[in-house]
């Protein structure tokens, strides 16, 4: 990444209203309690429940580039407000125009517009997705045919499923996240003001890396990048999103919680460091770490040294990427990791401070 392209700061809570979404409906992902985002999706009227963990299936992020190219405030109800204005039978079309590629668009935009799919249909879909994944990773992925059929189902009727969505999000919003909105906007404001002033001494790729809390970037696919949305997310640290509107245009999405601030609200113990002691706590992860001491290692190579099979492997190091106990460098040729041990200091001095007494919120 060697490339120095503008930066530019936002700041939305609607951007938590999605990213919430896929949260509660994958606590596991993101080392949330899961009775806690069980008690918030019963909030919910058993029909929008319902279709929003439906709708988790074909992912709650989907909103994301459309809400960084808006102009305005963008909060959860301005938001939805605009969504709202934007024609039923015009929706999809409008928020999928942002985040997907040409062809994708033309093959399913005509699905939209003929209000049905054939079997022809699913191949050609299969062969777009494998292409854009491809593209992206430099791997092939074997795509099910249940992603297939619950993309061109939904896209088959999307004047009535952009109805549904909105309706399902309109309620969560009302339910709960509008009192969300009032505990996360100040972190989020005080997050980006930390993250300007590092911006000025860091390089790019270091940038990316202390924001996210253990991310490196080998990507050639942004070479040619001009403009870089930075966009702080509460709900989803310490994991971040990196994609491209075009070849010019980019967004981050990284932490925005602070280390001393729980997802759930009012938790005596720190979340970061339950997650931590968590992690150090299992002998394998500990075995794991001590390898990434050192050198970087990938996942294939951790799992020989182990003697387990790979996604047992795979399992640990995303325990170890979610406590921020690991440097994980993205590349075409896959991912490396490498212990993080900035990370240990903290959850030392976190746990002394806890201990002590000290106070979180």
């Amino acid at each position: 990444m060697g490339m120095t392209p503008q930066l530019t700061w936002d700041i939305g809570t609607a951007y938590d209203l999605f990213t919430s979404l896929n949260v509660v409906h994958d606590p596991a992902r993101y080392g949330l309690r899961g009775s806690w985002a069980a008690g918030v999706r019963s909030r919910l009227p058993a029909e929008q429940r319902e279709f929003l963990q439906e709708a988790n299936e074909y992912h709650h992020f989907w909103a994301i580039p459309w809400l960084a190219s808006q102009s305005g405030p963008k909060d959860g109800d301005t938001i939805l407000k605009k969504l709202a204005a934007i024609p039923a039978g015009q929706r999809m079309q409008e928020v999928a125009s942002h985040h997907m590629n040409l062809p994708l668009q033309e093959f399913l935009f005509r699905v939209a517009e003929q209000g049905a799919w054939t079997e022809e249909d699913k191949s050609l879909l299969r062969d777009l997705y494998q292409k854009m994944y491809k593209e992206d990773t430099g791997k092939s992925k074997k795509i099910a045919d249940e992603e297939l059929i619950a993309s061109l189902d939904v896209w088959a009727n999307a004047a009535e499923y952009s109805e549904k969505m909105l309706t399902a999000l309109q309620v969560y919003y009302d339910v709960f996240f509008k009192e969300e909105e009032a505990r996360i906007l100040k972190p989020l404001e005080a997050r980006v003001a930390e993250a300007r002033e590092l911006a000025e001494t860091l390089s790019l790729p270091d940038l990316l890396n202390e924001l996210s809390q253990g991310l490196r970037f080998e990507l050639d696919q942004t070479e040619g990048m001009e403009e870089l949305v930075m966009i702080p997310s509460f709900w989803t640290t310490p994991l971040s999103m990196f994609t491209s509107f075009d070849k010019k245009r980019w967004l981050f999405m990284f932490g925005g919680r602070p280390n001393d601030v729980s997802l759930v609200p009012g938790e005596v113990v720190p979340e970061l460091l339950y997650q931590m002691l968590k992690a150090l706590a299992d002998p394998t992860r500990l075995r794991i770490l001590r390898y990434l001491s050192e050198e970087p290692l990938t996942p294939a190579e951790l799992a020989r040294r182990l003697r387990l099979r790979p996604p047992t492997v795979i399992h640990h190091l995303d325990a170890l990427r979610l406590a921020r106990l690991v440097h994980v460098t993205l590349s075409v040729n896959g991912r490396r990791y490498e212990a993080r041990h900035e990370a240990i200091n903290t959850a030392c001095t976190m746990l002394e401070g806890f201990l002590a007494g000290e106070s979180f919120t």
